[in-house]
């Protein structure tokens, strides 16, 4: 059985033990926020913007040993997603999707990782460590063999609790046709997961470095799947496609395709 771990609703912090939790006005322990953020019934830094909350935590992850831009990046993508930053948010018709398909569904070969948006908001986050294995491992090789040459995958999946949970990542390629015989997609030491057909809200993001741009298209994602949009995300797997317009990584486009309920 696992366990899923608290962490304060406003600055992400795992909360392993109740000696870290926030007070109530009433005294009570509340375990939505860490007592750094939230004391008395009221946030500690009430101005505090969540641009604000990354640059303080930023600085924390950086003094633990983590490299301040990728500490940025995994903050931009995930605080926007807790609870201080989420509620009240309005449905926005720019914040929505580019498009809505019906995906055939795909069989991807590739490495992968478990992990959490906690974990990833920390010093030893699970997914950059998974793409460096993968590029200076068998990544070239397989992008070469795919059926879909030269298109590489991030898919995210096995989801235990929604975004709150822990879940999969696999860095990959389409392996839905050939990969037989000498072919490294056949290879032993490969995960092989199947991404199931249905519909899927597709996020496109703008033109620019492909870290920067993923970020900002999964607040996006986080922005549009916490207002009433009418679209239910059903966590049955989220992938991020990189085709020709990604080989450049400081000028790339990049499609996000999420996973809705028909």
């Amino acid at each position: 059985m696992t366990t899923t771990l608290i962490a304060c609703q406003s600055c992400g912090m795992p909360m392993p033990e109740s000696a870290l939790y926030g007070t109530e006005s009433n005294g009570e322990l509340t375990s939505e926020f860490c007592k750094y953020c939230y004391e008395n019934g009221a946030f500690t830094q009430p101005d505090l913007t969540v641009e604000g909350m990354v640059e303080l935590c930023t600085s924390i992850l950086v003094e633990e040993g983590k490299e301040e831009q990728s500490a940025r990046a995994m903050l931009q993508a995930y605080l926007p997603s807790l609870k201080r930053w989420s509620t009240g948010i309005a449905a926005d018709a720019a914040e929505g999707p580019d498009r809505i398909v019906e995906h055939s569904g795909l069989r991807l070969a590739g490495l992968s990782a478990r992990t959490t948006n906690r974990r990833e908001a920390s010093p030893d986050g699970a997914i950059p460590q998974l793409w460096s294995r993968f590029w200076s491992g068998p990544g070239g090789q397989l992008a070469a063999a795919s059926a879909e040459p030269g298109v590489v995958y991030g898919l995210y999946y096995d989801y235990e609790d929604g975004a709150d949970g822990e879940y999969s990542v696999l860095a990959g390629v389409s392996a839905n046709a050939g990969g037989g015989g000498e072919s490294p997609l056949s290879s032993k030491e490969l995960d092989n997961v199947v991404v199931p057909a249905g519909k899927y809200a597709v996020f496109v993001t703008r033109r620019g470095p492909s870290v920067q741009v993923v970020v900002e298209a999964w607040q996006r994602i986080w922005r549009w799947a916490a207002s009433s949009t009418g679209y239910e995300r059903t966590f049955a797997g989220d992938f991020e496609r990189y085709d020709e317009r990604c080989h450049n990584p400081d000028d790339a486009v990049v499609e996000i395709f999420i996973a809705i309920k028909a």
